[in-house]
């Protein structure tokens, strides 16, 4: 015979199967599969290994930024620098590589005259991290707002890239430099490895470790953080110092891959970061979501262009289809927000 107080006191514990919530979690994985079945049948070459190989390597960079603007977002904040950030990074990197702009368009054996590659990474990363640092602190010493700060930095750090570089690339490193982006262990491009590798690593730090739970405390509610003991500035900080370090390294992988190192280089490229990140479920409103649904927002993007390129639809189709589904993306999350019990 059922006790009615230990049913009355176990009804509060269930949870009602909320529909909204359910999409919200697993919408992105979905949508991914309901792709590349789409795009499978619809083009025979598309699950060729070639193909998916050539996704992952184009999804690398830019999804290797979203990892960093994971952190940055799951605070509730933004980074529109990131593009900026790279290409000045990438710019760096090119000059230690080369030991200087005199032979910045040389080939061949002249090329061997500048500096080892780890010097040209470690260049690259010092530079992020320090775009990074000076955006964290502007928003927490100053009390600028992120979306001004970085829109600042968007401006100064490109500005900063064409001055350095005098307006013109950098090009024709060595074989040990490009091999960072365009060789492969295996058939898996190496930019391909590092992308998930530090997916793994951002994973294991916001899952198991103080730093992560702050992260999603802040997110949640900053003030409430605050009171409870969290480091609100410092964690603030070091998400930035995150997001930036993820340019750095891109932008190293960026001008491997392409042996060029150019001022121009990922323009509008926080859109495509941004919409992988909250694509993949991470609100914008700060402490829900993770890096494993940016890393299946980076895919859906990857395999959403790939697929249209390959059925040969207009780029700028292509672009109204990506801004579309983000808006729909921000849209949903806010819908699904408001019904969150609490």
């Amino acid at each position: 015979m059922t006790n009615p107080v230990l049913s009355d006191l176990e009804e509060p514990t269930r949870k009602a199967f909320d529909p909204v919530q359910t999409a919200a979690k697993y919408a992105a994985p979905l949508f991914l599969l309901f792709l590349i079945v789409i795009f499978a049948l619809l083009h025979p070459n598309f699950l060729h290994p070639l193909n998916i190989f050539n996704v992952l390597r184009q999804v690398s960079i830019s999804g290797l930024i979203a990892i960093g603007m994971t952190f940055v977002i799951l605070t509730a904040g933004i980074d529109l620098s990131v593009g900026s950030l790279l290409a000045l990074a990438g710019l760096v990197a090119g000059y230690v590589a080369k030991g200087g702009l005199a032979d910045r368009f040389a080939i061949g054996d002249s090329v061997a005259s500048g500096n080892p590659v780890y010097m040209a990474v470690a260049a690259a990363v010092a530079v992020g991290v320090v775009g990074g640092l000076i955006q964290g602190l502007v928003i927490t010493r100053l009390r600028v707002p992120p979306f001004v700060a970085t829109l600042g930095g968007l401006t100064a750090f490109r500005g900063a890239a064409l001055w350095f570089s005098e307006g013109g690339p950098i090009s024709g490193f060595t074989p040990d430099f490009t091999w960072w982006g365009q060789g492969r262990i295996g058939q898996v491009p190496i930019p391909v490895i590092i992308f998930l590798a530090a997916a793994v690593v951002a994973m294991f730090i916001l899952a198991y470790t103080r730093f992560g739970r702050y992260v999603y405390a802040i997110g949640d509610n900053a003030n409430a953080a605050a009171l409870n003991g969290v480091p609100v500035r410092r964690i603030t900080i070091l998400v930035y110092v995150i997001s930036g370090l993820s340019c750095g390294l891109a932008g190293f992988l960026l001008a491997a891959r392409l042996n060029s190192a150019e001022a121009v280089a990922g323009i509008s490229l926080e859109l495509t970061v941004i919409a992988s990140v909250v694509i993949g479920g991470t609100s914008l409103f700060g402490g829900v979501g993770g890096v494993f649904g940016t890393v299946i927002g980076a895919l859906l993007i990857g395999v959403l262009t790939n697929g249209l390129v390959l059925l040969n639809v207009s780029s700028f189709i292509q672009q109204i289809v990506i801004g579309v589904i983000l808006v729909a993306a921000v849209a949903f999350d806010q819908f699904a927000a408001s019904r969150r019990p609490g």
